[in-house]
């Protein structure tokens, strides 16, 4: 069942209609706003300008995919090499174990 959720970020208010679960949109919310206050504190004297913070977040969460993405799909080829490997040796073992056995 979706939901209105509410949040204050960057001195201003957003909404959006959700059906994720309560504890995975606070976290969204918790690392967007993390990322966000990264952003915008930048050590220097001046103030970044909003839409600048929020592009700087949205490539900082885009980097996290990237990254996310490129260590599922090593892996996947790896857990796909490994069951290959155990299906072939499993293959071995039965081959074996039939010539033993006479069949």
């Amino acid at each position: 069942m979706e939901r209105l959720v509410r949040f204050e970020l960057i001195g201003h208010e957003f909404t959006f209609y959700t059906g994720a679960p309560e504890k995975e949109v606070e976290e969204i919310i918790a690392l967007v706003t993390d990322l966000v206050q990264a952003n915008s504190s930048s050590g220097a004297s001046g103030s970044i300008p909003v839409g600048k913070v929020a592009v700087l977040a949205s490539l900082n969460i885009a980097s996290m995919y990237v990254e996310l993405k490129r260590d599922f799909n090593e892996y996947k080829k790896k857990t796909e090499s490994r069951v290959s490997l155990l299906g072939e040796r499993i293959a071995e073992e039965l081959t074996e174990e039939n010539q033993l056995s006479g069949k």
